[in-house]
């Protein structure tokens, strides 16, 4: 018999390893007389599954979907703030409850969903506040932002190689919507009017996403960062 942690050999009647200490285990051996793993009464409890946990917090978010509703009816004669509360509720739902009844949840899958469910609520309040400002410029952007986040998820889950190229691309393309976001800004709101805000995002992930295709396309500097930062 040999010590599991340090392989030394043991005698039948060791209990522990006399070079480091360790219990002795050998599975032909009964367990009668080993030693416990926690002390008495304070082992663990007994674990709730998945689909247990995923059931309470479903029932605990209709619970205060309902509670939203009956509370908006008793205060108003309609439905007032609730629809807000609901809109918020069911999107948290989607975004961080929903992707856990499934034993491998595919992120290409749902985070397009995400965005389609974060998009249906801006529309929502859109439509609820009688606002004229989501297909001028919170579909354009939400719609954008989803292809991008989507398209890196995609590449990153199928691709192996070329992280660098994707995030530095993902990167460039964002800072290349900072115009484009400023102007429907501008048109949609016209008391804000076109400052050029957008140069400062602009600049920033510009440097930065041609920081990383920089490192992409050089070798000896992206060795030389990785050696530095350990990555």
């Amino acid at each position: 018999m040999y010590c599991v942690n340090c392989g030394v050999k043991l005698s039948d009647t060791e209990k522990r390893c006399p070079l480091c200490q360790t219990a002795v285990y050998h599975p032909d051996l009964p367990l009668r007389n080993a030693e416990p793993l926690y002390p008495e009464g304070l082992g663990p409890g007994p674990q709730l599954n998945s689909l247990t946990m995923q059931s309470i917090i479903t029932a605990t978010y209709l619970i205060a979907i309902l509670v939203s509703l009956v509370c908006d009816l008793q205060i108003g004669s309609g439905i007032v703030w609730a629809g807000y509360v609901i809109g918020g509720l069911l999107l948290s739902y989607v975004v961080l409850i929903l992707p856990l009844w499934f034993k491998k949840p595919n992120p290409v899958i749902f985070v397009p969903c995400d965005f389609a469910a974060a998009g249906l609520y801006l529309l929502y309040i859109n439509l609820a506040t009688g606002g004229r400002w989501f297909l001028s410029f919170a579909f354009p952007v939400t719609g954008f932002v989803g292809l991008v986040v989507t398209a890196v998820v995609v590449l990153r889950r199928y691709i192996r190689r070329g992280r660098l190229y994707v995030f530095g691309g993902a990167i460039l393309a964002m800072g290349a919507f900072m115009p484009l976001m400023e102007f429907l800004l501008s048109i949609t709101f016209p008391s804000v009017g076109f400052m050029g805000w957008y140069l400062y995002p602009l600049i920033v992930l510009g440097l930065l996403g041609g920081m990383l295709l920089f490192f992409a396309i050089c070798k000896p500097a992206r060795h030389s960062m990785a050696r530095k930062f350990f990555i």
